[in-house]
């Protein structure tokens, strides 16, 4: 690698993230003959740190201005509250292997920008290789929670959409390792799930498929350097491609960049680049769109308290209460944050008015919360429900001053009038009831809706969206973004509309779509 003062051109593309989209990016860049070097933020989180995080907060959390480096992280905005995984393989650490398709809604709203094809045929394809490489299967389990829902689903009358989900588990034999069965040998052993229903925490087992079992370990092996614990703070552009500038002083050179550090990173490197002037051209629409995939999330506690609900995966089943909705059931082991974050179900579409409900509920019957904060057995007896929607919903991300730190500028939430992410889904709070009243419980709502009136999401999307030219998006229908060639945003962030249902298989489609139409541009060919 050449240097040129204190910069050093260190690979033909810089990928700055380790997440559904840039372990694809990487993976695929590499099989085209390109020099690939991926910037991740967290650490490289080996099984024995999973393991020790379900004992110790200190390794689970990622706040690293208090010294904590562990992988799961939560940031509260004006109008959302959004949680993620920070590490080697991004948010797949803390995902629940969920791998779904979304209805046909999302690939005809009007955001998307014309296609050379229709958009699920531009992605047809690509969803099959990516659910290929994620190794989908459908959930062989079904438990007492699973049974329940199915009973919810009966009694909303819509128990034939009532079904078993596609996850990116290896299920093999319980416990058993064996040699990879997922590329011919050249992956790593694999564990059988051992149905812990650990896997938002971390799976240590080698049983779910992390991208760091898949992608990056197939990308490493091509010759991918992934350096972890890299922070990007900037990115300029130069005559001859890129500069990236990294917390401590570093700077590395590229002709070019791709952008796939998840919606909050992106974005705010985005934002952050323009401002210092590194980045003149980027597009005002940076910022918009920014979708929760109209997300809500509710729990039941089961008031039998030798109940255990948590054997099997994370989510195992799944239904449509109707058209636009979509639901899963979700175990909970090693959440033990959730306690101190539900409290009474609250029915109501205005948030000021059902934040007075709640808080007159929590006040008439103190007790009942305290009970339900310090109630023995709490994760075996808790039942979390997410729902989706497929909806129209956004708000904006400004780059503003905080109003905490006045010195220094965050990413900041504007809503948008008439368009507002719900903080409440009707549909959420019946399945709740429902559920409770199947298996004998009491249904929550998540405090930071009901008395905080936010939309709580994993699956945040958009703000630096694709668009037909500048003036309608960020990046255009090859990912790249506009005013700055070689520059490309391959993650959420370039999602224009609300997926409606877990958007990790569609973000991955979408990076196999970027690599491959890549390779015709360039004239390389994708060797497999």
């Amino acid at each position: 690698m050449e240097a040129e003062g204190n910069t050093r051109i260190a690979a033909d593309v810089i990928v700055v993230g380790s997440g559904f989209g840039g372990s694809v990016t990487a993976l695929r860049l590499a099989e085209q003959g390109r020099r690939v070097l991926v910037l991740e933020q967290g650490r490289r989180h080996s099984r024995a740190d999973l393991t020790a995080a379900r004992r110790d907060p200190r390794r689970y959390l990622w706040l690293p201005e208090l010294g904590l480096r562990g992988f799961f992280w939560q940031r509260v905005f004006a109008h959302v509250g959004i949680i993620g995984g920070a590490g080697v393989g991004g948010g797949s650490i803390v995902w629940a292997g969920v791998l779904l398709e979304p209805e046909q809604a999302f690939f005809t709203d009007p955001a998307w920008p014309a296609s050379e094809k229709n958009w699920r045929a531009e992605l047809s394809d690509h969803y099959v290789t990516a659910a290929r490489m994620l190794g989908r299967t459908t959930a062989p389990f079904s438990g007492p929670m699973d049974e329940h829902l199915r009973v919810v689903a009966r009694t909303l009358g819509v128990e034939e959409t009532y079904g078993p989900t596609p996850m990116a588990i290896w299920f093999g034999d319980e416990g058993v390792t064996v040699p990879d069965p997922f590329f011919g040998g050249d992956g790593p052993d694999r564990t059988g799930c051992r149905l812990c229903g650990a896997c938002l925490i971390g799976c240590p087992h080698g049983s779910k498929n992390t991208l760091d079992l898949n992608y990056l370990w197939l990308a490493e092996r091509r010759g991918v350097e992934i350096r972890p614990e890299q922070h990007v703070t900037s990115v300029t552009a130069l005559d001859d491609g890129y500069e990236v500038q990294l917390a401590g002083g570093e700077r590395l050179r590229a002709p070019e960049v791709v952008l796939a550090a998840g919606v909050l990173g992106t974005v705010e490197l985005l934002y952050r680049s323009h401002a210092n002037g590194g980045l003149p051209h980027i597009s005002d629409r940076l910022g918009d769109r920014v979708r929760t995939n109209s997300e809500a999330i509710t729990a039941v506690l089961a008031d039998d308290v030798d109940t255990d609900l948590t054997r099997g995966p994370t989510i195992s089943s799944e239904f449509y209460p109707d058209e636009r909705t979509h639901v899963t059931q979700n175990r909970y082991v090693g959440g033990w944050h959730m306690r101190f974050q539900v409290g009474p179900l609250v029915d109501g579409s205005d948030p000021r008015r059902r934040r007075r409900a709640a808080a007159a509920t929590l006040l008439r019957h103190p007790v009942r919360q305290v009970r339900t904060v310090f109630a023995r057995n709490f994760i075996e007896r808790l039942s979390v429900f997410t729902v989706m929607q497929d909806v129209e919903s956004e708000i904006r991300l400004d780059y503003a001053r905080s109003p905490i730190r006045p010195w220094r500028k965050v990413l900041r939430s504007r809503g948008v009038p008439g368009r507002q992410a719900p903080s409440y889904l009707p549909q959420a709070n019946a399945v709740a009831r429902a559920f409770a009243e199947s298996i004998g419980g009491r249904p929550l709502n998540l405090l930071l809706e009901s008395i905080g009136g936010k939309s709580i999401t994993a699956h945040i999307l958009g703000g630096a969206a694709i668009g037909s030219d500048a003036s309608h998006g960020v990046v255009d229908t090859d990912h790249e973004v506009f005013g700055h060639p070689g520059l490309y945003v391959v993650d959420g962030s370039a999602i224009p509309a609300n997926v409606g249902v877990n958007p990790s298989l569609t973000i991955a489609a979408m990076a196999e779509r970027f690599a491959a139409r890549y390779a015709a541009r360039k004239g390389s060919g994708q060797t497999t």
